[in-house]
């Protein structure tokens, strides 16, 4: 019985990790230790756990269900027998794989989470900032932040707020160009456009009843937000950008809006994360700290909740 709760328990942190080694590292034995479990695991059940090749490993379909079998009875046997509260604060021990969008990670994501990376020093948080929509699964990512639609059902997703859209320039490029009133005129106007790094084509605009509008000719091409909020402010270009880079330069004056009128509705603002199982404690602890934090208005200006 306790060698086959102790290949569980193995089976159970190699579900959790991106390889044996990290697996074998977090058990404190070799990963040939590892190794030999999951291949005697997999010769019992006559199914194969991880599809394994020499770059990376992905959990099997019949895996995924037995880590959640196995998470529970794994965890049901750790109760009888009265886990402590350190080993039980220690269950946060790991890394938590975190991509968030440039300019907000930069902004402010550390200082949100700081107070609980203090309480809890065995997390390590592994920050990667990104526009795109991570694939968490092939990424070996988390929890993601992200703006705009989020319908796949592979993510456990909650709504956290609304980021507005506005279309800026500096107030020497309004007074010097041709008068912007509709979103044609902006073919006329020296504009911006950004760069999805996946496709390597730009980002379209997006305005209230209208096509997605795609510059003609524009003048200023980056695949970085926050770059072509800074050719804006130089007076560059015209950009459509997110309310948190663009109202506060906006309430300084140092850009304006134009087709104010044309405005699409707000953007929603999600954390998300893979649905599935087992989700260690330490990622549920910091996907619900996140959803909470970001909930309440104060915690990122320009941001609606």
């Amino acid at each position: 019985m306790a060698d086959r709760l102790e290949l569980l328990r193995v089976f159970c942190i190699t579900a959790e990790a991106r390889s044996f080694r990290e697996a074998a590292a977090r058990l404190g034995v070799s990963p040939q230790v590892v190794s030999r479990a999951i291949s005697e695991l997999e010769s019992r059940f006559g199914e194969s756990l991880f599809h394994r090749n020499t770059r990376n490993m992905q959990i099997t379909a019949f895996g995924e269900r037995l880590a959640q079998q196995a998470a529970e009875a794994v965890g049901s046997i750790d109760s009888i027998f009265g886990m402590t509260t350190r080993k039980a604060a220690s269950s946060y021990a790991g890394v938590v794989r975190l991509t968030v969008p440039g300019a907000i990670g930069r902004i402010c994501i550390v200082q949100a989470l700081r107070a609980d990376l203090l309480a809890h020093p065995e997390i390590q948080l592994d920050l990667r900032l990104s526009d795109q929509l991570a694939d968490v699964v092939d990424e070996q990512i988390d929890i993601g932040v992200r703006i705009g639609r989020l319908a796949d059902n592979r993510f456990v997703a909650k709504a956290v707020g609304k980021v507005s859209l506005h279309v800026v320039a500096a107030p020497s490029l309004v007074q010097r160009a041709r008068p912007v009133a509709t979103p044609a005129d902006l073919h006329d106007a020296p504009t911006s456009a950004l760069i999805d790094r996946s496709s390597g084509r730009p980002w379209p605009w997006v305005f209230r009843g209208e096509q997605p509008f795609i510059p003609n000719r524009p003048s200023f091409i980056t695949d970085d937000p926050e770059a072509e909020c800074a050719a804006a402010l130089s007076g560059l270009c015209f950009a459509q950008m997110p309310g948190y880079l663009a109202i506060p330069h906006l309430q300084a004056g140092r850009l304006v809006s134009v087709v104010d009128a044309w405005a699409p509705k707000p953007w929603t603002l999600y954390v998300y994360r893979a649905r599935r199982m087992p989700t260690p404690p330490r990622v549920r602890f910091i996907f619900d700290r996140l959803v909470e934090i970001m909930a309440q208005p104060q915690w990122l200006p320009y941001i609606a909740a």
